[in-house]
């Protein structure tokens, strides 16, 4: 499997840090979900549209005299962009950021991090299953149970108290989990049928921006003003959104999409770390066991993929 499993946990650390980022801003979730998407969106469509220029260009000076071979890659790579089948997830990409930002300004970034990544790994697998009949291994679904665990420990030990924003805001986060399964699975998909994965985050992040820049403008840009709220947008943007489903894309080329939902939840061990470190919140005895048994977990289900991945090439 080479390095798919180590990008998307790289990707995962990323995503764990925009939680804690998301509320040193003054802004309401819904713009800063809106300018994150718009920032991190277009820096990845326009790595895409790069990307599908170097391919053509490429092409036609390994061909020489062929000028119309680069051209028919680089149209091949533009019509790749606007596939249909993939606009509704740059649809479900847009919701996900307005249900993760809502259900972490109602219940607090560990346990929103935590219900909606968490999720994602038993929706991910049973999309999977459900439309591209691809059937998790035992090892995936006990690796992905014991995960799954480990993240309900954080909520126990972090001790919320149940109430009508808290169940709102878990609904928020279990609605993203499922979210962010489809477009994962969508993306997984794509990538699996030989579409650049560069293009593939372009299409769902770049169609996911234009979709938020109207909420972003009716929502109200004054706090962009701020030095704090500018940085934190270009973070957010730059560094959570793009760089981070750069990896993810990367890593879904050699590792199946429902391992990397189960990788995905270092996640929420990193936004918890971050509460304590950052926002100083306390992890009791119980969170501390539900973050190594997390950390048990990922482990188990990266390794053996590489060990299959290398008797497969012998």
């Amino acid at each position: 499997m080479k390095n798919g499993p180590l990008a998307v946990v790289g990707a995962s650390v990323l995503w764990g840090t925009a939680g804690t980022a998301g509320l040193l801003v003054s802004a309401d979730s819904v713009a800063l979900a809106a300018a994150r998407l718009v920032v991190g969106g277009a820096a990845l469509a326009l790595l895409a549209v790069a990307g599908t220029r170097r391919a053509g260009a490429g092409t036609r000076r390994a061909v020489a005299g062929t000028t119309r071979i680069g051209a028919g890659t680089r149209r091949a790579g533009l019509r790749e962009m606007v596939r249909p089948s993939l606009l509704p997830a740059a649809v479900a990409v847009a919701a996900y950021q307005l249900c993760f930002f809502a259900a972490v300004g109602r219940t607090g970034v560990a346990i929103g991090t935590v219900v909606a990544i968490g999720s994602g790994p038993v929706f991910t697998g049973l999309l999977s299953w459900l439309l591209h009949r691809q059937r998790p291994s035992a090892r995936w679904a006990l690796a992905t149970t014991a995960a799954i665990c480990g993240c309900a420990a954080l909520i126990v030990g972090g001790g919320a108290q149940a109430g009508a924003q808290v169940v709102v805001g878990v609904l928020f986060a279990l609605l993203g989990g499922l979210l962010y399964a489809f477009y994962a699975v969508t993306a997984a998909r794509a990538i699996g049928a030989g579409a650049e994965s560069n293009v593939v985050m372009g299409v769902l992040f770049g169609g996911a921006a234009v979709i938020m820049l109207p909420v972003l403008a009716l929502r109200g840009v004054e706090w962009l003003a701020e030095p704090k709220g500018l940085i934190a947008v270009a973070y957010l943007g730059l560094g959570t959104t793009a760089l981070s489903y750069f990896l993810y894309g990367r890593g879904l080329r050699t590792t199946p999409v429902a391992t990397a939902a189960t990788l995905a939840l270092a996640e929420p061990a990193v936004a918890a770390l971050l509460g304590v470190v950052v926002l100083k919140e306390h992890l009791t005895p119980i969170s501390v066991a539900g973050l190594v048994l997390l950390a048990v977990s990922l482990v188990a289900v990266a390794v053996p993929e590489r060990e299959r991945a290398l008797k497969s090439h012998t």
